[in-house]
C-alpha cells in the first residue's frame, strides 16, 4: 500500500518506520527523512529501521513523491494543530476523485476527527479512522508492533476493513481490537491519561501526608497494590510527572471537563503536580535553613522520565530555576537528556554538564536524584560518601532504601519516606 505519513511527531516516525517493514511504500510529507529532534532520535530501534527502509527504497520524501498520490494518510501531527489537519484533508478531497483512507493519529480533541470526516466525501468511500496515540517514548517500536489491545474509532466497514489489513502485521498474535465511534475512541484516550493522572496525584498527596504522620509511603504502596481493585501500576511516588503530550492531554481534559462541567478535579491534579515536582528543592532548602547561597549541589536526572532524552516539562526544570534562584551551583549528568537541557538553559555560568554521574557530585552539599534512570539504582556508596562534601541525598523517586543510607552515614529524605 502506498502511505503519506504527515508530521513530525514521535508517533509519526514510528508508523513511517514499521509500515514500511512490511512491504508498504511509504511517502514522508517534508523533506527530512529522519527526525530532527533528539529526543526521538533515541529511540531505541527507530533510526535502524528508517535507515533500513531509505535504502531498500520503502521510505520516500515528499520531494521524491507527490504525497497526495497516496490513497491512506497517516496523520500524527503536533498537539492543537486541527487547522493544519484541515488544510491537508480539504485538500486530499479536492484532488482525489476515488476511495481514502485517512488515519488520524494526532491530540487534536474530542471531536476533531468528526470535523475532518466533515471535509471528505464518504459517497466516494472518502473516511478517517482514529487511532489514539498509546505510544510511551523508550518503547513506541514494541508498543506499535505488538500491542495487546488497539482502540480504532471508525464508523464505516469498508474504512474498517482497510484499516484492518494495513494493521494486520502487527495485529494477528492476539491483539484485541476495540471499535467505537471516533468520538468515544478520543475521548477514552483523554479519560484513560486522565485517570493516570489522577493516580499519580493521589499517591503524591498520600505521600505528602505520610510524611506527616511517619509512616513509609512505599510500604503503604505496596499494601494498596494487594487489593485487585487497584494494582501496582502508576502508584509511585515522586516529584511530579512530566512530558508534553501526557501534561498536553491532561489540560485538554481539564479544560474540558471545566468548561462543560465547571469541574476543577483535574485542574487541582496538575497545580498539585507543579507543587510536587519542587518537593526536592524545598527539603533540601529546609535542610540547609533557608540558605543555598554558594553551595554546590548535584543533579542526577534531567529527562522527566527514564528512556527519554527531552526535558519538557520535567521536575528538573522547576528544581534548577529555584537553585539558580538561590544562588546555588548545579553540577548535572543526564545519561541522554543533557542535550535537550542544555538547550533550554544553554552555558549558564552555574550550570556544570558532567559526562558521569560520579563527576557531578565531586565536591557538593548534596545530591538530588530526579529521574529513576537505571545507573542511579546501584550506586557506589562508598565512593559517593568520599566524593561528596556533604552526604546529604535527596531521593525524588523513592529509588534507595533510607536505613541502608542512614547505616552508611549520609542524610537521606525521601518522598513521603522516614529521613534521618
Amino acid at each position: 500500500m502506498k502511505i503519506c505519513v504527515w508530521g513530525d511527531e514521535l508517533a509519526a516516525w514510528i508508523a513511517a518506520a514499521q509500515l514500511a517493514s512490511y512491504g508498504n511504500d511509504i511517502i514522508k510529507a517534508g523533506s527530512a527523512l529522519a527526525p530532527a529532534e533528539s529526543a526521538i532520535r533515541i529511540e531505541p530501534g527507530l533510526m535502524d529501521r528508517l535507515e533500513q527502509g531509505i535504502i531498500g527504497g520503502q521510505i520516500r520524501s515528499s520531494e521524491e513523491e507527490d504525497p497526495f498520490s497516496a490513497e491512506i494518510h497517516w496523520l500524527a501531527i503536533a498537539p492543537g494543530e486541527l487547522e493544519a489537519a484541515g488544510e491537508i484533508v480539504a485538500h486530499l478531497a479536492a484532488v482525489h476523485q476515488g476511495s481514502l483512507l485517512v488515519v488520524n493519529q494526532s491530540n487534536l480533541g474530542t471531536g476533531a476527527s468528526d470535523q475532518l470526516q466533515s471535509r471528505l466525501d464518504e459517497n466516494k468511500q472518502q473516511h478517517v479512522v482514529y487511532l489514539p496515540d498509546m505510544l510511551q517514548g523508550g518503547q513506541a517500536m514494541r508498543q506499535f508492533a505488538h500491542p495487546e489491545v488497539m482502540l480504532v474509532g471508525c464508523e464505516n466497514d469498508s474504512a474498517g476493513t482497510m484499516f484492518t489489513a494495513l494493521m494486520r502485521p502487527f495485529t494477528r498474535e492476539g491483539t484485541e481490537l476495540r471499535l467505537m465511534s471516533r468520538r468515544e475512541a478520543e475521548f477514552t484516550k483523554f479519560a484513560i491519561t486522565g485517570m493516570l493522572a489522577l493516580r499519580l496525584g493521589y499517591i503524591n498527596e498520600l505521600a505528602m501526608l505520610a510524611d506527616h504522620v511517619g509512616v513509609d509511603i512505599e510500604t503503604v504502596r505496596d499494601g494498596m497494590s494487594t487489593d485487585q481493585r487497584v494494582g501496582p501500576y502508576y502508584l509511585s511516588p515522586g516529584c511530579g510527572f512530566g512530558g508534553q503530550h501526557f501534561t498536553q492531554y491532561i489540560e485538554g481534559l481539564a479544560g474540558l471537563l471545566s468548561k462543560t462541567r465547571g469541574s476543577t478535579l483535574l485542574e487541582t491534579v496538575l497545580k498539585q503536580n507543579e507543587q510536587h515536582k519542587e518537593l526536592p528543592f524545598r527539603k533540601l532548602w529546609q535542610h540547609y535553613q533557608c540558605d543555598l547561597h554558594g553551595r554546590r549541589i548535584a543533579l542526577w536526572g534531567l529527562a522527566f522520565k527514564p528512556g527519554v532524552a527531552t526535558v519538557e516539562s520535567a521536575p528538573s526544570l522547576r528544581v534548577v530555576d529555584a537553585l539558580l534562584a538561590q544562588g546555588a551551583t548545579i553540577q548535572l549528568h543526564d545519561p541522554e537528556a543533557l542535550e535537550d537541557f542544555r538547550f533550554h538553559y544553554g552555558d549558564h555560568p552555574q550550570l556544570v554538564y558532567c559526562a558521569k554521574p560520579y563527576e557531578a557530585v565531586n565536591g557538593v552539599d548534596a545530591l538530588l536524584l530526579l529521574t529513576a534512570w537505571p545507573e542511579y539504582w546501584s550506586p557506589n556508596y562508598t565512593e559517593l560518601h568520599r566524593l561528596m562534601r556533604e552526604p546529604v541525598i535527596v531521593d525524588g523517586r523513592n529509588v534507595y532504601d533510607p536505613q541502608l543510607l542512614h547505616d552508611l552515614g549520609f542524610t537521606y529524605y525521601g518522598v513521603g519516606r522516614a529521613s534521618h
